[in-house]
This record gives structure tokens, C-alpha cells and sequence, in this order.
């Protein structure tokens, strides 16, 4: 288990070519069957995903749900969004919200105090960096938990002060602890019924 700790008092600035108004994008959303995730006036289509992504999130989403029962924390796949202000709504792979004022939209969320992300080749980039980076923003947000996909590698990123966060990396044989959901089980589980 390795720990480091991250400063983000910096984020990175890109530019936006083609600006669409958060309205125009959630009207998208309503009418099509594909979902896009919005990020600063740029809309992106969500990539489908491997049977073992699809997998290890639905392992994940099984050990929270198992852990919080009839607690008042709600957990959510992918099809759910998270929002911050009109600068992002996303889809992470799973979340947890333990806000009540996360009751009131159906389709999103703006208090999770949990996110994972799923690794692929296509977006591991983005999810280590901008997405991260925005993610930030949600001052309710506590962790932020990387999952490999190719080995068992799990980056949970902690939030230890309002710009600072601390990174645990859990690997084969570990026992990963979510301290946001005060859950703890064996990384094995993660990569059950892999092929």
C-alpha cells in the first residue's frame, strides 16, 4: 500500500472551441438514447464499455450496497449524473450521495461524497486529470477511487484538507478501505467473474 499526497491548487486551463449552453446539452440528453457527458460548453458521447468494466463496477455497486442497507445514503451507476454549477455533468461508474438535497432531481446529483471511476485505455487519461480536477469542486465530495481494469489496482484519492488530497494504493491480496462509506473488504472481490 503506497500513500502520496496531491496539491490542486493549480488546476490545468483548456480551451473550448465550440460552446453549448448547459440547457441545449440537457435537452440533449432528454431526446437521445446516447449518453454524452457535458464539460465546459463541450459535449463528449460516452464510449461503450468491456465486460470487465461492466463487472467490476456492478462488484462494486454490490459491496455498497450490501454495506448500506436502509441507511439514508443512496449509491448509483452509471446512469446517473453528477453536476457541478454549468462546468460539468458526468456519469461516473458509481457514486454515493448521502445528501438529502440530492433527493429533489431524479437524474442529478450534486452532493456525492463518493465517486469511482472504472478505468479504460480511452479515458484513463482524462479520469486521472481533468475529470479529477473538476470533480474537486464538489465540496462534498471525500473520495475519488481509480479501478484498473488489467490488474488489481485500486487509487483511492482522499480528501485531507479543502486543496490537498492523499492517495492510497491498494493492489492483490490488499484490503481496501473507503473511509467515506466506512467500508472495508478484500480487492479480490472487486475482480470477481472475471474471464
Amino acid at each position: 500500500m503506497e500513500i502520496s499526497q496531491i496539491d490542486s491548487h493549480n488546476p490545468p486551463i483548456i480551451a473550448i472551441p465550440h460552446y453549448i449552453h448547459p440547457d441545449d446539452y440537457l435537452a440533449l440528453e432528454r431526446q437521445n438514447p446516447i449518453r454524452h457527458e457535458y464539460r465546459g460548453g463541450l459535449v463528449y458521447a460516452m464510449n461503450g464499455c468491456s465486460d470487465r468494466h461492466s463487472r467490476i463496477a456492478i462488484n462494486l455497486l454490490s459491496e455498497i450496497d450490501q454495506h448500506l442497507g436502509d441507511s439514508p445514503c443512496r449509491f448509483y451507476g452509471s446512469t446517473v449524473k453528477v453536476n457541478y454549477k454549468d462546468e460539468f455533468y458526468y456519469y461516473p461508474d458509481a457514486f454515493v450521495t448521502c445528501d438529502p438535497r440530492d433527493r429533489q432531481d431524479r437524474y442529478i446529483k450534486r452532493y456525492p461524497k463518493f465517486i469511482a471511476e472504472v478505468l479504460s485505455s480511452s479515458t484513463e487519461a482524462f479520469d486521472r486529470d481533468l475529470k479529477f480536477t473538476d470533480y474537486q469542486n464538489l465540496d462534498s465530495l471525500e473520495e475519488y477511487v481509480l479501478i484498473s481494469q488489467d490488474t488489481q489496482r485500486v487509487e483511492c484519492h482522499r480528501r485531507i484538507a479543502a486543496d490537498t488530497w492523499e492517495t492510497t494504493i491498494y493492489e492483490a491480496g490488499d484490503r481496501i478501505t473507503l473511509t467515506s462509506l466506512d467500508l472495508e473488504f478484500l480487492s479480490e472481490r472487486l475482480y470477481r467473474g472475471l474471464d
